[in-house]
């Protein structure tokens, strides 16, 4: 089994685009659907065999919130590095010996635990420091035709990056600058490609390296050993950061509960 961190600060700020519906709270705390946007994370998560406990951070403590699994719920430490770092922090209090921590973002409200178990259960496999899911084009628009995300393009396919990833607890305290350049970059293609090289980053350009070489590439360049997994769940990059993406994911969860 394994641990979660969720992450669900943020609180967007006027001009923002999701400020007209937040009004000063917190974007996880967004009503999609009868409840907030968080409560479908934490469901998929405590209904996941594969999730002994989960770690909050970001959320006021008197927000009310259902989690049987939730084992501690922390305040914002600041940047999503700190909040991962305090995270993993808290889970290594309860289990000194843990390897792999899955780390889950607020704003994925269709994950089922079904994926939250397939994501556990693959990175079982092989032995890396960040496995980063990545889900296809054509998968993404399959399921979420109106979804307009940006797609890094290779060789083989094109990818955008999803908000459900597991690291390794040894590597997540060292090398804050790299950490920080891969985090910031998780939401632009561009900065994703340029973190292994501008040499690399034309080489993606003219679409000659397949993924798979590309996260080779970036391993050796950024020093980890970092493994690309292609999900087949476009739910994992549904998440909700603009207007229209919070009427996709209020349909189709309405949709979901009347299911």
């Amino acid at each position: 089994m394994m641990d979660a961190i969720v992450t669900a600060g943020g609180i967007p700020e006027p001009g923002e685009p999701l400020y007209e519906y937040t009004q000063g709270i917190e974007k996880a705390l967004l009503d999609i659907a009868g409840k907030p946007m968080i409560q479908w994370v934490l469901d998929a998560l405590n209904q996941a065999d594969s999730i002994e406990r989960v770690v909050l951070i970001g959320l006021n403590d008197s927000t009310e919130i259902n989690c049987p699994k939730l084992a501690a719920s922390l305040p914002s430490h600041g940047e999503m590095l700190d909040n991962i770092r305090a995270g993993t922090k808290k889970v290594l209090e309860f289990n000194p010996q843990v390897a792999l921590v899955l780390a889950v973002s607020s704003d994925i409200p269709a994950i089922t635990p079904q994926m939250v178990n397939w994501v556990t259960q693959v990175v079982q496999e092989t032995d890396h420091e960040l496995y980063y899911n990545v889900v296809t084009r054509q998968a993404m628009e399959a399921r979420f035709p109106a979804s307009n995300r940006s797609y890094l393009k290779l060789k083989d396919v094109e990818v955008c990056g999803g908000d459900m990833n597991v690291f390794r607890v040894k590597s997540v305290f060292g090398n804050e600058e790299l950490w920080e350049r891969i985090i910031a970059s998780r939401k632009n293609p561009l900065k994703q490609a340029s973190l292994i090289g501008y040499d690399t980053l034309l080489l993606v350009m003219l679409r000659v390296l397949t993924l798979e070489k590309a996260a080779q590439l970036a391993s050796k360049r950024l020093g980890i050993r970092g493994r690309a997994v292609n999900c087949p769940y476009a739910e994992i990059a549904m998440d909700v950061d603009k207007p229209h993406q919070l009427e996709i994911m209020q349909a189709f969860l309405s949709n979901q509960k009347l299911g």
